[in-house]
């Protein structure tokens, strides 16, 4: 398959006909032209992303200063290796958006890959904040470099970490889709018994603080969900023929396989040592957001026992929302979001 080309920087002979954009493999000037756009619904994303701006310091942990030294031994050990495997996975993301964005050649689409590069950031920088607020230097940067230490974990990054990598190394059409679909499961499933954990936390009256941070990381997350399942869909539009019988069923095995290791690791980290949460829990949660992301590209579901939210994680819609804010990104209204400073803590 033909090598996909970075754009250019500067194109005076760009394209100025909307109608001549491409995702991939078009002739861009790279103006942000913000009254041309190819596609409603990368302008609609940018002004909903420039309203959920956010700043980790504003929310108060000075509860969880007072909780995490009495967390008890599982709980803080999990806490801890969760926040290892997110701000790793935050990290990466910083690194890895602006290296798709040299190919795509729409620029209200790197518009928004900006946006959320920079709310990747702010992530990353969530965590460093949480941790540095309740424990030492010393063990900040144990937690932060857990991942090459754990070997579970270590596994655990490289199955994303190496889809990143082959796009690195071979920038064709095919990786590019994988690219895309590695990072659609990155931002609907891997976050996901993570965050059910600091969730479970707060409705058990610990760490108020930690969860509000992660309200406001999921609310960005979903949006960044919506983003790039627009993307792959746009790029089926545009690229009939990337989307062969094998390619769809490699896409597929790619999101069971990502359902599959965020299940193990829910297991390794929370299993049944958590109170509110168990092993059962986390499986049926993570099977049926698998399935959910699945179908939310347009294809029929692969497991008809996962078409609906389990009973037992209904509770978790209603901790992730930070203000009323719906956490399905593809049903909400823009006067459903807001800046945090108009958001209030509900717990």
């Amino acid at each position: 398959m033909a090598k996909l080309e970075k754009k250019k920087l500067f194109n005076p002979n760009g394209d100025t006909d909307v109608l001549q954009w491409k995702m991939i493999g078009g002739n861009t000037t790279n103006l942000n032209d913000f009254n041309n756009m190819k596609y409603s619904w990368a302008s609609d994303w940018y002004r909903q992303a420039m309203n959920n701006f956010w700043i980790p310091e504003e929310i108060n942990l000075s509860q969880d200063v007072k909780d995490y030294p009495n967390l008890d031994e599982d709980e803080r050990n999990a806490y801890n290796k969760i926040i290892s495997f997110l701000v790793f996975l935050d990290s990466i993301q910083t690194a890895n958006l602006p290296r798709i964005a040299e190919y795509i050649t729409v620029s209200e689409i790197n518009l928004c890959l900006s946006i959320q590069t920079f709310q990747e950031c702010i992530h990353s920088q969530s965590y460093s904040y949480m941790l540095d607020s309740i424990c030492s230097a010393e063990e900040r940067n144990k937690i932060l470099y857990q991942w090459k230490s754990d070997e579970h974990l270590l596994r655990r990054n490289q199955f994303i970490g190496n889809l990143y990598n082959e796009f690195q190394e071979n920038q064709d059409a095919k990786t590019f889709l994988k690219v895309l679909m590695a990072n659609y499961i990155l931002e609907g499933v891997y976050f996901y018994s993570g965050f059910a954990f600091f969730y479970n936390l707060a409705r058990n009256g610990k760490m108020p603080g930690s969860a509000q941070e992660i309200r406001y990381i999921n609310r960005d997350e979903n949006t960044h969900l919506w983003l790039f399942r627009n993307m792959i869909k746009e790029l089926q539009k545009e690229n009939p023929e990337l989307f062969t019988r094998t390619m769809i069923e490699e896409l597929k095995s790619m999101m069971q396989e990502g359902v599959r290791q965020e299940i193990a690791w829910g297991k390794y980290v929370i299993g049944n040592k958590i109170k509110g949460l168990n092993e059962d829990m986390i499986s049926d949660y993570i099977n049926y957001l698998g399935n959910l992301r699945w179908m939310g590209l347009g294809f029929n579901s692969y497991d008809s026992q996962y078409e609906n939210e389990p009973e037992s994680m209904s509770w978790v819609s209603q901790y992730s929302n930070a203000n009323m804010v719906k956490t399905d990104f593809f049903e909400a209204r823009s006067t459903a979001y807001a800046k945090s400073t108009a958001l209030i803590d509900d717990l």
